[in-house]
């Protein structure tokens, strides 16, 4: 009988793993099909989010690539990168469709949204870097270089930085699902976090003198909509709340007349 018990509780286990397995595949055909459809173009997408650096600097000065692989290597990192940022609805939607199964009805109906908006946000942190903060970052930089140096940047350390800002801002972006994520699970209520706002003001333009020139302009353009995302986490967030609280409600007078 334990054998039979054994087995049962394995065939699951074996299914799941097996699904996961699909899913990954999945993902990754993905991420494949697009980087298939992009490496063609990769020193074109090069171009294109290099300019950037490119307008900003000097007359008759250009980028440099001090490694040997480095003009193959700089365009294949970015492409890949790439693939995996495009093809990131694709891979989200194969991680839902693995956990949906074992969610309650509220918490697919709150998933959905947060998973589609996690996305829009995520993209849209990325390309307010790129239009808005990289221009003016750049140009600072470029102008307070010291008389007699020549601004010539290596393709591959300027990949890795304007990565890791793009991935900085999109984070960032986040904000607004991190606040509906605290209050939906109960860490925190909308009115602590409404009345540690000044706080939250103070800890944004903190972060955007980090991850921006020490200008006040480029502080600012990343500390206001941050803020803002904030009060829009709030907002939503004090929905989730509502809606939680009904529910409770609700389960509370099910429970009373079943007794």
């Amino acid at each position: 009988m334990n054998d039979e018990h054994h087995g049962d509780t394995a065939q699951p286990l074996v299914a799941h793993l097996l699904e996961l397995r699909n899913r990954l595949l999945r993902a990754v055909v993905a991420v494949l099909v697009v980087f298939l459809c992009l490496f063609y173009f990769s020193r074109e997408l090069y171009t294109l989010i290099a300019a950037p650096l490119m307008q900003a600097m000097p007359e008759g000065t250009h980028m440099i690539a001090t490694g040997v692989a480095a003009p193959f290597l700089a365009p294949f990192k970015l492409t890949l990168y790439l693939s995996i940022f495009v093809a990131v609805p694709v891979i989200l939607h194969q991680a839902w469709a693995f956990v949906a199964p074992g969610l309650y009805r509220h918490e697919k109906r709150l998933a959905v949204p947060l998973l589609m908006s996690s996305v829009l946000l995520f993209y849209a942190g990325a390309a307010f870097a790129y239009f808005v903060v990289f221009p003016l970052m750049f140009q600072f930089f470029t102008s307070v270089a010291p008389e007699g140096v020549a601004v010539s940047t290596d393709i591959s350390s300027y990949l890795d930085f304007v990565l890791a800002l793009f991935l900085a801002f999109g984070v960032a972006f986040e904000l607004p699902i991190a606040i509906v994520l605290l209050i939906a699970s109960g860490a925190t209520t909308a009115a602590k976090l409404s009345s540690s706002r000044a706080y939250v003001v103070v800890a944004c333009f903190v972060l955007g003198m980090l991850l921006t020139p020490p200008d006040i302009i480029s502080q600012t353009l990343l500390a206001l909509p941050m803020w803002l995302l904030f009060e829009v986490g709030l907002i939503f967030g004090r929905f989730v709340e509502k809606e939680k609280v009904q529910r409770e409600e609700e389960n509370d007078g099910v429970s009373a007349k079943d007794e």
